[in-house]
């Protein structure tokens, strides 16, 4: 959105019109106001109210005082701008609009994660979050730097068939030396606190820190899991594994240091999952599960693929276009997963391993109902190979028999460093 005041037409000026010049010369000069100014608050709510993209809207509150005035005051009763789809390569797009986001003379490539309106840039010295589109920005400690509880824990072993084995389980102090540790999910739940989920592959662990702190804080001897996501919701944390069930996790204080740390971890859902299986016709189902808050509710999404195997002991192959997803309400009164047949005539879920959302798109003119996911494996987290070179974020409704694919025009490869596309959720101005 942008915005200049009409140019009044070319003519010949009369001989009253440079005497007026003239009489002008000789008063004080005062700035020019700009009839944009005078456009009512309430009217400039309206227009502020209709733009859906974080771009105009930003825009927008930059033409002049007044029309910031008028857009700080419609988002207090706005829902948020549509997501922004983020590629490691500094790409962004807006996903609903062909064209590109542009941010000019910033370079946004190389970030490992994505935090809601932040880019996760992990580094030796910490863990650097930017916000591209307010520039805004902030440090979390560096993966290296632990506090452990209790401070003395060390990794335990023994010795199964000559081989070192962990023991009775893997825990943190068995992975936190690896080279391949990274953060698979950042969670800003409060200002006061951080909650991560850190490992590598499959197996991870929690951890805590609030933002300015020295070190994060991990239960050493926690049994590390499968952690498949993790959700703030109603000022709980959440998380669930492959095995289906919902985990809430406690959270206290560090008596002497006032930061936040593991108390306890309960389970609040016992899930009945299923495990991939190969099937007679040399085909299995592998699956992703994601947690999403969607109109007060807590949601897991359960996302299959259908693959194929092409001989014993054969890594699983994606067959293209063959998902499917199914969702699942929260009942914690009796402790269990509901099975729904919709998300809401007026809600998008917008699925990724690092960031997900449900959103209200009705005032947007979009149909509602409808997952958007993508194909966002982490290296060495991956059941299965894929049968194409490039891929792109998908569409599903509940209930169909197939995925849409808006835009193919949005595409990019399926290349390791490439697969941490992600959802990126602005704010307004």
């Amino acid at each position: 959105a942008s915005c200049s005041p009409a140019r009044t037409a070319n003519r010949p000026r009369s001989r009253r019109d440079l005497s007026g010049l003239m009489e002008a010369d000789k008063k004080p000069r005062s700035q020019p106001r700009s009839p944009w100014s005078d456009l009512p608050l309430d009217i400039g709510g309206v227009v502020f109210s209709r733009l859906p993209r974080y771009a105009d809207r930003a825009a927008f509150a930059l033409v002049c005082p007044q029309w910031r005035d008028a857009a700080r005051r419609q988002v207090l009763t706005l829902p948020l701008p549509l997501p922004v789809l983020a590629l490691p390569d500094g790409t962004f797009y807006s996903i609903f609009y062909p064209k590109l986001y542009s941010f000019p003379g910033c370079g946004f490539a190389g970030y490992e994660s994505v935090c809601d309106s932040w880019l996760v840039f992990p580094r030796d010295d910490g863990c650097f979050l930017v916000n591209p589109f307010s520039r805004a920005s902030f440090m979390l400690p560096a993966l290296s730097s632990v506090r452990l509880l209790p401070p003395n824990a060390v990794a335990k072993w023994s010795l199964e068939d000559g081989s070192q084995v962990a023991d009775p389980y893997i825990t943190w102090m068995h992975i936190n030396t690896s080279e391949k540790l990274h953060i698979s999910k950042l969670l800003l739940c409060s200002p006061n606190l951080v909650a991560a989920l850190v490992g590598i592959g499959h197996t991870s662990q929690i951890l805590m820190c609030q933002p300015g702190a020295s070190s994060w804080s991990v239960r050493a001897y926690d049994q590390c899991k499968g952690f498949e996501d993790m959700a703030f919701y109603q000022g709980k944390l959440y998380t669930i594994a492959n095995d289906e069930n919902l985990l809430v996790v406690n959270i206290s204080q560090d008596h002497s240091t006032g930061d936040p740390q593991v108390s306890r971890i309960g389970q609040i859902i016992k899930g009945e999952p299923w495990y991939p299986a190969v099937f007679e016709d040399d085909t299995m189902c592998c699956k992703k599960l994601y947690l999403v808050e969607s109109h007060g509710v807590l949601l897991m999404a359960r996302r299959t693929i259908m693959c194929r195997v092409p001989g014993p002991g054969a890594v699983p192959i994606e067959v293209a276009g063959l998902t499917g997803f199914e969702v699942y309400k929260a009942d914690f009164e009796h402790s269990r997963w509901v099975k729904v047949s919709t998300v809401g005539d007026d809600q998008l879920l917008f699925l990724g391993r690092r960031c997900s959302r449900a959103m209200s798109v009705s005032q947007y003119g979009l149909p509602g109902d409808y997952i958007l996911f993508l194909d966002d494996d982490e290296e060495n987290r991956m059941d299965y190979c894929y049968d194409r070179e490039n891929t792109s974020f998908g569409a599903y409704k509940l209930g169909s028999d197939g995925v849409l694919f808006p835009h193919p025009y949005i595409s990019w490869k399926l290349c390791d460093e490439m697969r941490l596309a992600a959802w990126l959720f602005p704010r307004d101005p």
